[in-house]
């Protein structure tokens, strides 16, 4: 900083541009700030400040402060201009500070700007703002009120540019971050609504947070063929999303092959996921393709993987690490390439801890998994559900149901699904059946365990609500009684009651007790 006779005002000023480049703020409400702080401290009519677009050879006003009744020079805001004319382009040549006494005599100043909008200028300072990535703009401090402006008064405009500059930048670089961060958000938005409704569609309905956060996951999964290991209770959908996983993806034209691994005995499993040649076993008349070999180049759904033996774990890594699989018999094995899917109603990393499971295996197919929520933990989708099944079997058994009695969707809402979506869906099913001249679905045609289900959690809520009544009356009468006992002495009364005072305290504030 060059040697400067600094008065309190010239401080302050230094320490409203220097703190404003620590703040976070709007651009807008910052220059403001650091402008009107100007004008005090100068004694001007007017400041300004107008950035450099390099690309346009242009600068552009983007704040000015003056006087009240010069609010026409309002309009300045956002006007264009070419950076090679007037003060500001003597300014970025030179790359100096300027200082003009008297405009009139000066054949610098451009008068273009004053025409337009009925503001006359008769002095001015212009200052380069620099950062290290060069000059980004001017700033202008216009008309002094009393008497002429000086070189000191350049020289200290000069001095704080610098960091103005830099709070400048950092204001704009932050807002294109916001603006960006608030753009990301958006598109986030969309995309979550864009899969919900994408897979809604498709039979997997849901708009709770945790189906949301599966079908993001779900739509980056979808376009690759890497393995996927789906997790959840029984009855909660998993098969459906292999199904979507495989049909809305890059193999949708390859054969998808589904087998629930928990229905065979070991041989026959191995039978059925390997094949066998003629005379491989008693009953084996001929050859038989596996289903491994039928999925070759498409999905194989290995349903209730947990369910296999330890031999056939074995069997089944080998087929992952090699793309190899030999029918029961055969002396040679089959190349093939196939996309896995497995799923379980277990937790498998448990499994594995217990030696239930191989971790090798483990590790081949959890590549990407998949957390399938149970119903209860999504609750607000069960009227979804129950609206789409309703309209499936409405169309099915061509009923003229429409919908449900709001007491009728409180009950189906209130039951906690241990089947989850399968036993939702039967309990709509066998409601159509029973509601058969009926507008809508009513407590009358749903089963008894879901009727007295949803009494019993009904009640319960009652009881809850009852039971903290109750608690609060005696607690508040504990403490009238423990405060009387104690002739009013609050330390007593607490020591009684085994509260500390300032406890007690806070439950004669809460029960608002008058001693």
């Amino acid at each position: 900083m060059k040697n400067l006779s600094l008065t309190k005002q010239d401080l302050a000023l230094f320490y409203e541009v220097s703190s404003s480049l620590h703040e976070i703020r709007g651009l807008d409400e910052m220059l403001q700030k650091i402008l009107q702080k100007i004008k005090t401290v100068f004694q001007i009519e007017g400041a300004s400040i107008a950035l450099h677009d390099a690309d346009a050879r242009e600068f552009y006003f983007i704040k000015t402060v003056e006087q009240e009744e010069d609010s026409d020079y309002l309009k300045i805001s956002r006007m264009r201009f070419p950076d090679h004319v007037g003060v500001a382009g003597w300014v970025r040549q030179e790359n100096r500070f300027l200082v003009i006494p008297d405009v009139a005599k000066d054949k610098r100043f451009y008068p273009g700007i004053d025409l337009k909008h009925n503001f006359v200028t008769r002095s001015m300072i212009c200052v380069p703002l620099r950062t290290r990535r060069g000059l980004i703009g001017v700033l202008y401090a216009l008309n002094k009120k009393k008497g002429k402006f000086t070189e000191k008064e350049g020289q200290l405009l000069e001095n704080i540019s610098g960091t103005l500059a830099i709070a400048i930048e950092n204001a704009r670089l932050y807002g294109e971050l916001k603006q960006y961060a608030t753009t990301l958000a958006a598109e986030n938005r969309r995309l979550r609504s864009d899969a919900q409704e994408r897979f809604n569609l498709q039979g997997i309905v849901g708009s709770s947070p945790a189906m949301r956060r599966l079908f993001l996951l779900m739509e980056k999964v979808i376009d690759t063929n890497i393995s996927v290991l789906i997790q959840g209770e029984t009855g909660t959908g998993k098969e459906l999303i292999a199904r979507v996983i495989h049909y809305m993806g890059p193999l949708k034209d390859k054969p998808f092959i589904a087998e629930n691994c928990g229905a065979f005995t070991e041989n026959l499993l191995e039978s059925e996921l390997f094949g066998h040649v003629r005379g491989a076993f008693t009953g084996a008349l001929g050859n038989k393709r596996g289903l491994f070999e039928m999925g070759d180049q498409g999905t194989v759904f290995l349903d209730e993987i947990t369910e296999t033996s330890a031999a056939m774990q074995v069997k089944l890594l080998r087929v992952l690490q090699e793309g190899q699989v030999r029918p029961v018999g055969a002396e040679k094995p089959i190349d093939i390439n196939i996309r896995l899917i497995a799923s379980t109603n277990r937790d498998l990393e448990a499994e594995v801890k217990k030696g239930n499971f191989r971790q090798d295996l483990f590790f081949r197919i959890n590549v990407f998994p998949l957390v399938v929520p149970p119903l209860r933990e999504r609750q607000e989708d069960i009227p979804l559900l129950a609206g789409y099944f309703l309209k499936r079997f409405a169309k099915k058994f061509k009923s003229p149901v429409t919908g449900f009695t709001p007491r009728a969707l409180k009950y189906l809402s209130l039951f906690d699904w241990p089947g989850n979506v399968r036993e939702l869906e039967n309990e709509i099913e066998r409601a159509m059946a029973l509601a058969v001249n009926e507008k809508r679905i009513s407590v009358a045609h749903l089963s008894e365990k879901v009727v007295i289900s949803a009494r019993h959690a009904s009640a319960a809520q009652v009881g809850r609500l009852k039971l903290k009544d109750a608690t609060m009356r005696l607690e508040r009468r504990m403490v009238s009684d423990a405060l009387k006992q104690a002739d009013g002495n609050r330390s007593r009364a607490a020591r009684i009651l085994g509260l500390t005072r300032q406890g007690l305290l806070n439950k004669i504030d809460r029960y608002q007790i008058k001693q």
